[in-house]
């Protein structure tokens, strides 16, 4: 049984980590990741969620996995930077649902996600310090990212485990919701997000892109091009006719 899968609810893709007791992340399930978010990027769902079964999201990589590992090796069989890259370059908006413990890779994960729900009981940490190490999943820039490079150093040099309330609070993740009410509440969230004018998430993907990256005029710069290709779908044109016609919030998207 792959230790990762991807099925559908609808127009959302989920991908669960399916390795419990602690969902490690060692070789086997890295393969399996990238297969499940092949297999998601290549079907026609309109989001994407990321979850896990058992008692954790993940206790984080399987550190029998290091042992013996050469520079040259991390360069060119791991690649884990690769597995992020492929959540930011889907063209849908993603979302990670974490609960209970979230550590080194799991939290990498859930950091190339748009967005982070997460149970009120749920902590996360970037604890590689405990071995010898830093994030080799783009953890350390994405938290930086999101909360600013101050937050980013503290996460990383005390190797702590910090709850889901000051995640949110740093700017980390989105949205703190009950241990209970978790899964129910982030899948009708997904579901909605999938209902949605799906292009039009995709361009608000390129321009946050376009900003992290070249700041307001970089952003700027591309506003034009990407507002030209909105224009063109059918929903934006479905979208309009409707709002004339009926009023706000009348409208139904296709993804087109």
């Amino acid at each position: 049984m792959p230790k990762v899968r991807c099925e559908r609810e609808g127009d959302v893709a989920v991908v669960t980590l399916a390795d419990p007791p602690l969902n490690l992340f060692g070789r086997d399930l890295l393969a399996d990741m990238h297969a499940a978010l092949d297999e998601a990027a290549a079907s026609a769902a309109r989001a994407l969620v990321v979850r896990a079964e058992g008692n954790v999201f993940t206790g984080g990589a399987d550190v029998k996995m290091f042992e013996g590992l050469t520079g040259a090796q991390v360069r060119e069989e791991l690649n884990l930077i690769a597995i992020p890259h492929k959540l930011e370059a889907m063209p849908i908006p993603t979302l990670a649902v974490v609960h209970a413990l979230c550590l080194t890779a799991g939290f990498e994960l859930a950091l190339g996600c748009d967005l982070i729900w997460a149970a009120e009981s749920a902590q996360f940490g970037l604890v590689e310090a405990v071995v010898g190490v830093t994030p080799f999943m783009g953890g350390t820039q994405r938290v930086a990212e999101r909360a600013g490079p101050a937050r980013a150093r503290e996460l990383v040099m005390t190797g702590g485990l910090y709850p889901a309330a000051r995640m949110a609070e740093w700017g980390v993740i989105n949205r703190v919701v009950p241990d209970g009410e978790l899964e129910e509440k982030a899948m009708r969230f997904a579901a909605r997000l999938a209902a949605g004018p799906t292009r039009a998430h995709a361009a608000t993907k390129r321009m946050v892109r376009a900003f992290l990256e070249g700041g307001v005029p970089g952003a700027d710069a591309a506003m034009n091009d990407v507002a030209a290709e909105v224009v063109e779908t059918e929903d934006f044109k479905g979208g309009v006719r409707s709002f004339l016609a009926d009023g706000p919030g009348k409208a139904t998207f296709a993804g087109r």
